[in-house]
C-alpha cells in the first residue's frame, strides 16, 4: 500500500525544510506554512540558487512553536537565532551581510510563494525516487538530495521513478487520494537544484543532467519514443486541490490511492 511516508514545510523559499508529522491545506492548495517566506532583493525579484548561488550554502532551522529561526553557513559551527517575526530587521541585515547587497524577507500567509502559480498545491515525490537519485554521487546522501529537491510529501511503498510512471503520457493529468483529500496532480517538473546556470551546483554535480537523462532512458525507454523526456529531470509532481479541501489534514501513514486519470485539467475538484 502506497502511503505518505514523510512531510516537509520549508518557511522560506528556497532555504531547508522541517519534517512535521501532519500538514493544513490552506485554501489557495498549498501546505500552512510552507514558503510563507521568501527573500527577495531590492528589484523584488527571489534570491533562489537560478539566480544566486550563495542560497546553496545557507543552513536555515525553524522552531515552529516558538517561531525562532537559525541561519548559519555551510560548513561552518555559528549558528545565529532570530525570532522571524519581533527581529526581522535584523534578519534581513544578517543576510544581507552574506549576499553583499540589500534583500528583504517577505510574508504572504494566505498563499507562500509557490515555485509553481499554476499548481500551488504540495508538491510530491516517491522517498526511493530521492534515494536512487542521490547513490549516483558519492558524495551526495539522501537528506543532501532530499533538502536540494525540495518536495512537501513524499510517498513510501513506491518504486523509484513512480513519479514518471503516474503519466503515461506527456499530456495526461492524474488525480490522487491522500488520506480524504482529492489532488490533481500535473506533470514533473524538474527540481530546482541543477539550473545549468548555476555554477557551484554544476561543480558539485557535474554529471547531474547526463546521469538523469541516462536514467529515463533506461527505465522509461517509452517516454523517451513519446518525446515527453522534454526536461532533463522530472522528478516532482505539482498538484492542485479543491478548495473544499481548506482546513483538511494530511498526515504521514494516510494511504495513496490513483482515483483517475484524464486527458484536461478539472475545473473543479469534487471533495
Amino acid at each position: 500500500m502506497s502511503y505518505v511516508a514523510s512531510i516537509h514545510i520549508y518557511p522560506v523559499k528556497s532555504l531547508g525544510g522541517i519534517a512535521v508529522s501532519q500538514a493544513t491545506i490552506l485554501a489557495s492548495g498549498a501546505l500552512e506554512g510552507d514558503r510563507t517566506f521568501a527573500i527577495c532583493d531590492a528589484a523584488g525579484e527571489f534570491i533562489n540558487a537560478k539566480r544566486n548561488s550563495g542560497i546553496n550554502f545557507l543552513r536555515f532551522s525553524f522552531d515552529i512553536k516558538k517561531r525562532i529561526a537559525g541561519l548559519k553557513i555551510k560548513d561552518t559551527e555559528q549558528e545565529i537565532f532570530f525570532h522571524i517575526d519581533r527581529e526581522r530587521p535584523e534578519i534581513e541585515y544578517w543576510l544581507s551581510s552574506y549576499f553583499g547587497f540589500p534583500v528583504k524577507l517577505i510574508e504572504n500567509l494566505l498563499t507562500g510563494f509557490p515555485e509553481n502559480t499554476a499548481a500551488p498545491g504540495p508538491s510530491i515525490i516517491g522517498t526511493q525516487t530521492i534515494a536512487e537519485a542521490a547513490s549516483w554521487f558519492p558524495r551526495v546522501c539522501v537528506n543532501e538530495m532530499r533538502h536540494r529537491l525540495r518536495a512537501n510529501i513524499e510517498i513510501g511503498d513506491v518504486p523509484g521513478f513512480w513519479e514518471d510512471r503516474l503519466f503515461p503520457e506527456a499530456d495526461k493529468f492524474v488525480r490522487l487520494k491522500i488520506g480524504t483529500i482529492i489532488f490533481e496532480a500535473i506533470n514533473p517538473r524538474g527540481p530546482c537544484l541543477l539550473s545549468t546556470q548555476n555554477s557551484a551546483a554544476k561543480k558539485a554535480y557535474p554529471n547531474f543532467k547526463n546521469a538523469l537523462i541516462a536514467k529515463h532512458k533506461e527505465i522509461r525507454p517509452d517516454l523517451v519514443k513519446q518525446g515527453g523526456l522534454n526536461h532533463f529531470s522530472r522528478l516532482i509532481v505539482n498538484t492542485r486541490v479543491s478548495p473544499q479541501a481548506t482546513g483538511k489534514i494530511v498526515r504521514i501513514g494516510d494511504e495513496v490511492q490513483i482515483v483517475s486519470v484524464t486527458k484536461t485539467l478539472f475545473n473543479t475538484i469534487p471533495d
